[in-house]
């Protein structure tokens, strides 16, 4: 089973919570939310989340006394903190009570997305740009892949996408997540609609590989070892 990401989001704001709650689990996410402080401390202390959520304005105990008692209890997943509250002070008090990130409110979805996923790049142990998996070597900084030995001929977007499937492979990559990737890349033609076209491809040319990218309906792609198979 490929493990998942697990998110807390503290907000009060229920009509929010809940279409918040819904685009993070489009984008592979597992959702836990806490209505208030109290609960949302009380998971925290209890459960291994990989990341967090917090508003400042929660009731019966407000955002920052949350962060503030859970670093010193040595938590140090990574919190990205979602306010109204946008003042300078406002910003330093929450970095300083031990937040990682501070979005204000109003904000964009998939900005928000893209800082969840540079937290959790951040607190993994880093590594090597060389990557062996299956018969499959990746150079990332050499720009180099090979199958049994055999170059690997891939296309700029196939790969962003082989590159972004290895990085993410124990986590569902959405669309919306290769299509970002894909932003600054123009050589080649085609919008979100023919990223089905490059995971049929990209499929194609690792078939000697040992590896599969499985399509999990309603979220994106997962890249596996077919020996992990059950």
């Amino acid at each position: 089973m490929p493990s998942v990401i697990h998110l807390l989001l503290a907000e009060d704001d229920a009509i929010l919570a809940d279409a918040l709650s819904a685009q993070l689990k489009r984008a592979g996410f597992e959702v836990e939310h806490a209505l208030n402080g109290a609960v949302a401390e009380y998971l925290l202390m209890k459960q291994p989340f990989d990341v967090a959520i917090l508003d400042l304005g929660l009731p019966m105990v407000d955002g920052l006394t949350v962060l503030r008692r859970i670093r010193a209890a040595g938590r140090t997943l990574p919190v990205l903190v979602l306010t109204a509250l946008d003042s300078l002070d406002d910003r330093v008090g929450g970095l300083n009570a031990g937040a990682d990130d501070y979005v204000p409110k109003p904000f964009d979805f998939p900005e928000l997305e893209a800082r969840l996923h540079a937290l959790l790049r951040r607190s993994r142990p880093a590594s090597s740009a060389a990557t062996d998996l299956g018969d499959l070597s990746f150079d990332r900084d050499a720009h180099r892949a090979t199958v049994r030995g055999e170059p690997l001929e891939l296309s700029p977007r196939e790969w962003m996408l082989l590159e972004l499937l290895l990085s993410q492979r124990d986590h569902v990559v959405t669309k919306d997540q290769i299509g970002q990737a894909w932003t600054l890349e123009r050589s080649e033609g085609g919008g979100s609609s023919s990223i089905e076209v490059y995971i049929h491809r990209l499929r194609r040319k690792l078939e000697l590989s040992g590896l599969s990218i499985r399509t999990v309906r309603g979220l994106g792609y997962l890249l596996e070892a077919e020996a992990a198979k059950t």
